[in-house]
């Protein structure tokens, strides 16, 4: 069942983005969720939001813009370059004026508003996004956003307000890219090359809030920055947010009034919402999460290791122990009503094979044995124990699990240290999330899959010139996905956002991320 609820500003436009969406729901949450009959903003008040994830660091490439990690964190400090509207995917621009291409992606013109100042006055320039998109690209920063920043081969500064870039492969849809990371939060150049521990007490961005004070583990407090370019927003004095990692504490804190903003990742916990009477807007997507399986070493380095423990686990039994039956599996990778739609199933349970392979592997020397790396939530804990309650009643396989915290987790992913983690391929335009996940030269192909096939398609479906082209390579793409088994689908993923009843003026953009400077209190 499709349940798709959005803020009643946006509903009746939900259903106008049939190129890149899946199919449409209709209704909405509770609350007016900045509808029209809110009224004209109102300067004044604090917001208290709610991130599902601390950050190790207030720079920009420790952050990371999805609903699940910390979006309002970064639009408030560092603002935006540009967003895209989640009804069409046209890209709107914010600080930048212009960012297109001539040549089909493969060179890009990014044009920024004239005097634009960071919150200590210094200028925000073509240089200062120069060396914030170079930086990005260094791995030992750790950055989610290399995965997008070293598709730039180079670039170079025409003039103040004028960045030349030039692409290591034509990408016409890359401003879908941008938006999704930390290329669009620009911080001051000075104050980056100071080091984390000065920067992280002082950060400077050019958004329309700044840092007053930063208690690990317990709050960020942010004040309005009077210099902000785009008066007289923002309409807030300040910011409080607070990492809340478990989602029933989310909820709870929500419908007692305790927050006005609040990230949330389950279906369960936003009935919960509804019932209470609070407004709440779901990012219509395909793909989903999955657990990613690393194929750089064994057990999974064995094609049939991985369609085993694929063919072994009951989708329904995990969907009812993690989400109470709630969730919203991934059967295909595209909804039906999205134009890339293919009927190509993503899982098949098949205990009597699974066992087949199991014992094959073992009669080789090779039984299959891994960890789960969990993430200390309960929803992350609850899916690695029912996965391995699961696979408990085979033979020759077994499942560990393994709990991590957020920073470890992030930087044992990067360096490809697990077995088998939650990883995602959360689809708006299918390029941008499904070349970074599985295109064998991409820097965010975590699983390590290489398929020869597979990486054509993703690439025949970012150059091609027409609609029946791209669907065709898309539908490519799914019966090779379905084939190689880079992970298990098991979840459609909810990026929401949740509002609280006095809070007006949320706008979102990519993967659920709220503009701050829009937010304002009755």
């Amino acid at each position: 069942m499709l349940r798709r609820k959005r803020f009643p500003r946006l509903a009746a436009a939900v259903c106008t983005a049939a190129m890149f969406l899946a199919a449409c729901g209709s209704g909405s949450g509770g609350g007016d969720g900045g509808s029209a009959d809110a009224g004209e903003p109102v300067s004044g008040g604090v917001a208290r939001v709610l991130q599902t994830g601390e950050p190790r660091s207030l720079d920009p490439a420790a952050l990371s813009n999805t609903w699940a990690h910390q979006p309002v964190l970064a639009n408030a400090l560092y603002g935006t370059l540009m967003i895209n509207d989640l009804d069409t995917f046209e890209i709107e621009y914010k600080m930048a004026t212009d960012f297109s291409s001539t040549d089909g992606g493969s060179t890009f013109t990014l044009k920024l508003r004239p005097d634009l100042k960071f919150s200590d006055g210094t200028p925000l320039d073509a240089a200062a996004v120069k060396f914030n998109w170079d930086r990005l690209k260094d791995p030992t920063l750790g950055s989610t956003t290399i995965r997008q920043a070293v598709q730039i081969a180079q670039s170079e500064v025409v003039d103040p307000t004028t960045l030349r870039v030039t692409m290591t492969a034509p990408n016409p849809h890359f401003a879908q890219a941008i938006v999704a990371g930390a290329l669009n939060w620009i911080a001051s150049p000075a104050a980056l090359q100071q080091g984390q521990a000065a920067f992280d007490e002082n950060p400077i961005g050019a958004g329309p809030f700044t840092l007053v004070d930063w208690k690990r583990q317990d709050s960020i407090e942010l004040q309005r920055n009077p210099g902000y370019w785009d008066a007289p927003k923002p309409y807030l004095d300040g910011i409080t947010i607070r990492t809340v990692s478990d989602t029933n504490q989310r909820v709870n804190t929500m419908t007692t009034g305790g927050a006005d903003l609040a990230s949330e990742t389950n279906w369960e916990s936003l009935n919960k919402i509804e019932a209470a009477g609070y407004s709440y807007e779901v990012v219509p997507t395909g793909g989903g999460q999955f657990m990613g399986m690393n194929v750089r070493r064994a057990p999974f380095d064995d094609e049939r290791a991985r369609r085993a423990v694929s063919l072994a686990v009951d989708l329904d039994a995990i969907n009812v122990a993690v989400y109470n039956g709630a969730g919203e599996i991934p059967r295909t990778l595209f909804e039906e009503g999205s134009p890339y739609y293919a009927d190509v199933a993503l899982d098949r349970h098949d205990p009597e094979e699974a066992q087949r392979l199991f014992d094959e592997l073992a009669a080789e020397g090779k039984p299959v044995s891994f960890s789960f790396m969990s993430y200390p939530t309960t929803e992350s804990k609850t899916l690695g124990e029912a996965l391995q309650a699961q696979l408990s009643a085979y033979d020759n396989v077994e499942a560990k699990v393994e709990v991590v915290d957020y920073a470890a987790a992030t930087a044992r992913t990067g360096a490809r240290d697990f077995d088998m983690v939650i990883s995602s391929a959360v689809v708006q335009d299918p390029d941008y999330a499904l070349w970074m996940a599985f295109h064998a030269q991409s820097p965010g192909n975590f699983t390590g899959i290489q398929d020869q096939q597979l990486s054509e398609a993703l690439d025949a479906g970012r150059s091609a010139q027409s609609a029946e082209e791209r669907t065709a390579a898309y539908e490519i793409v799914q019966q090779r996905l379905a084939e190689v088994t880079p992970g298990i689908w098991y979840y459609r993923a909810v990026p929401a956002i949740v509002s609280g009843k006095k809070l007006h003026g949320v706008v979102l953009y990519t993967l659920g991320s709220p503009l701050p400077e829009e937010l304002w209190i009755a």
